[in-house]
């Protein structure tokens, strides 16, 4: 197996330590590595990939969409979320995906038991994170969600998606509808090591509400630490980065890998 994540600047990456640690897990011989590809010479860098006879590649920023661009064909996750992060080579062919959805609502699933057609979600942010979790959430039957962004008009367009579901709220009253939802998620990157934080007040947010954060570093965000604090059950963001991989390793290896303690920690390092 050949395969690698581009993006442009990549060597933060933690694909490569998730990657390599199922090939070796499941005795799977093969090498992944990060690919920095500028935005200017993504074309010409692909076609190097395809005649280097790469399985396949993930995707990061800046590339996600323009690689959309660049697949013969993408599935309906892909076009619905606008976007790419998975890409399988075959017959000198792009065949592209997006697994960030699947990240999400499996990273739910495996912390918590949870229904989220009883679930009335609350996403901060309007980013391709945000529009992949939306996607997700309406695949698993959710009736309404709420969907706030500083940015109003990024908001406003990610409720195309589904507008008789989707309601968008302005930022600023943002915490005055926290008592009419149970499952509360940061999509900015708000919270992030070196960034500002999020601020936000949760006195207003029901007791039996979900908080999760798709930050992984820290793991434990100001939201998570106030969340926790006031006893909801959180969920941090290390595990969207793993579930995500997933279907990604069973697309080239045929493989479906389980996200382990130990490998959560060796990405964490």
């Amino acid at each position: 197996m050949k395969a690698g994540v581009i993006g442009y600047p990549i060597s933060h990456s933690k694909s490569p330590t998730i990657h390599q640690y199922w090939m070796d897990q499941y005795n799977i011989n093969g090498n992944y590595h990060h690919i920095e590809i500028k935005p200017k010479d993504l074309e010409i860098k692909i076609k190097d990939i395809i005649y280097q006879g790469y399985n396949g590649f993930n995707v990061t920023a800046p590339h996600k969409e323009n690689i959309f661009k660049l697949c013969d064909e993408v599935d309906a996750a892909a076009k619905k979320i606008g976007a790419v992060n998975t890409v399988v080579i075959k017959d000198q062919k792009l065949y592209g995906t997006n697994t960030d959805s699947f990240g999400f609502i499996e990273n739910l699933k495996s912390s918590q038991d949870i229904d989220f057609k009883k679930k009335k979600p609350f996403i901060l942010g309007a980013g391709g994170a945000a529009r992949a979790i939306l996607y997700g959430l309406l695949q698993e039957g959710v009736e309404e969600i709420l969907l706030t962004n500083r940015t109003i008009d990024r908001a406003e367009n990610l409720q195309k998606l589904d507008p008789n579901k989707i309601k968008v709220i302005p930022w600023e009253e943002k915490e005055t509808y926290l008592n009419k939802i149970n499952l509360l998620v940061n999509t900015t990157s708000l919270g992030t090591k070196n960034q500002q934080s999020l601020e936000i007040n949760l006195d207003n947010l029901t007791s039996n509400s979900l908080v999760s954060d798709i930050v992984y570093n820290p793991l434990m965000t100001d939201l998570l630490s106030q969340a926790k604090d006031r006893h909801h059950s959180i969920v941090t963001g290390i595990g969207m980065l793993l579930h995500q991989a997933r279907p990604a390793f069973k697309a080239w290896t045929g493989v479906m890998p389980e996200v382990t303690k130990d490998l959560e920690q060796k990405v964490l390092l």
